[in-house]
Parts: structure tokens; sequence; C-alpha cells
């Protein structure tokens, strides 16, 4: 049995909004034409996906399972038509996704020398999505910082650069030239304990089980304006730390922290030259940290 992708985008919206109304102005369509073909995905799949009563509509345990894989096998539908369409083309752009903090102009420039014929774009990634713009197709390779899931991908290493730790001005320990991630025991961390494994092993929050909910950040100037307010602190990449200077935030050097690997990513199954082209002169410039 073959999956039909639009019954499956149809799912994706209803366990989205978790009401059929929504999601049928949400995908412009008819509730009952919805309903029709939620319960044709069930029939075909021989499952329950939803459990609707008057109060609420409900994912099932199979409903939950699909919409893990769904995600993800639309997204590979999507990349999968532009990569068609640009091949159909030809190669007449190239787009680089990058991280914050880094600067690829010189990359730019040596790949922009040797193909002065490819377009080249831009894209900003960030934690959340620097491989997933790859899976869906939206850029041909990435600047991306580990760790990440590989799988996939062909990684070339580009540098290592140290993390640092940035404070509120006023922080007891602003201002001195280095510390020990030890002296950062008591404070509370503005990510994902799994960004800092070193923190795991030293963290007071941790340990006793007191640890405070991170706040929802979708970029680096959301996260240093909680620094800023002395919410907590946060662990960042030294080339961050330089690119967003700001004087209510204080940067220093933390001793027992692994550096940062910088790596470059792309789909293994590509076959456009261009690819390792751009690997290779990214390879050979300089990269300021």
């Amino acid at each position: 049995m073959d999956l039909d992708l639009r019954k499956v985008r149809y799912f994706v919206a209803v366990a989205d909004e978790l009401h059929f109304g929504r999601a049928a102005e949400r995908l412009h369509i008819a509730q009952p034409v919805l309903s029709r073909q939620i319960r044709a995905l069930e029939d075909e799949l021989g499952v329950q996906l939803f459990v609707r009563t008057k109060r609420a509509t409900e994912l099932t345990s199979a409903g939950r399972q699909l919409l893990d894989d769904a995600r993800s096998l639309l997204a590979s539908a999507d990349a999968t038509r532009r990569r068609v369409a640009q091949a159909a083309r030809g190669p007449k752009t190239f787009t680089i996704g990058f991280m914050p903090g880094l600067t690829v102009t010189a990359a730019v420039r040596a790949f922009g020398a040797v193909h002065p014929d490819v377009g080249i774009e831009l894209i900003r990634t960030t934690w959340d999505d620097q491989v997933d713009v790859l899976h869906d197709g939206r850029v041909d390779v990435s600047v991306v910082r580990l760790p990440i899931d590989q799988s996939g991908l062909t990684v070339r290493p580009l540098f290592d650069e140290p993390r640092v730790a940035m404070l509120p001005v006023g922080h007891r320990l602003a201002g001195k030239p280095v510390v020990d991630i030890t002296d950062l025991a008591g404070e509370h961390l503005l990510q994902d304990p799994d960004a800092v494994p070193e923190w795991r092993d030293i963290a007071v929050e941790l340990r006793t089980r007191t640890a405070q909910p991170v706040p929802a950040m979708r970029s680096v100037e959301e996260k240093l304006e909680h620094v800023a307010a002395g919410r907590g602190v946060s662990i960042v990449p030294l080339s961050v730390a330089t690119f967003y200077q700001r004087s209510d935030v204080a940067m220093v050097r933390v001793e027992s922290l692994a550096p940062n690997t910088v790596c470059l990513a792309w789909i293994a199954a590509r076959r456009s030259r261009l690819l390792p082209e751009f690997a290779d002169l990214a390879q050979q410039v300089p990269w300021t940290p």
C-alpha cells in the first residue's frame, strides 16, 4: 500500500490543531471533505488515528506514531520536488545555510570567483533547523555546529573554537579573565543541558531536581535578553559572543569546556559537483572565530 501524501498532509493539519474545523480552515477545504479524507486514511492504514468526542479531538497511539513519521516524510517529498526541479533547470543557484556568529564571506567569494554563472543565496539557520534545511531542500550546503544528527549527511570539519559563558554584566564572575565550569555550578543554564554536556556533572539544580524551565528562545538576541535580565547564564561559541557583544552582558572564558566544532554538511545522496567543490574551497579559506 502506498501512502497518499495529500491525506498525510491533511492528517498533520488535524494533528497540529486537534480540531477538524480549524484544520479545514487552515487547509482551505470544507470540514466534511477533511473528515472523509481522514476516515479514508484510517481505512487504508487499518487503524484509528483520532478519538473524537464532543469536547475534544485526541491522537491515538497509532496517530502519534504516524505524526512522528509524517513530518519527515512530507519534508523529504518536498525536498525531492525542489531537487528534481533544480536538476531540470541546471545549477543556476546555490544556497548556503550558516549559523549565527559565522561569517561565510570568504568561502562565498572564492566559490563565486570559480562559478560566476551560479547565483549564490544565503539562509541564516538556528540550532533547531541547521540540519532540517538540508533535508527539506531549502539549502544545498550548511555550515553547522556540532553536535548534529549526521544520518544521511556528508560532514567535513572546518575549525574548532572555544566556548564562553555569557553573564549579566553585574554578575559576581563578570570581569574575571577566566573561570572554571565548577564556578557556575549554582547558575541557571538558559539552554538545553544536552548542549553543554559538562554541565550535567556539576549543575546544582539538576542534582537537586529544582531545575527551572528554560524559556522558549528562537534567536541569540532573545537568549542574551534573558541573560541581561539576570534570569541565568548561557554557554556559546566565541564567534557568537563576539558577534553579539552588548554592554549589559559580559563574556568570560571558561576552563574545562570542550571546543565547538564547525563543519560543512550536505545530503550524502546529492550528486551535484558543486557540493564537493564548495567544500574544498571552504576548507582552504581562512575562518575567524
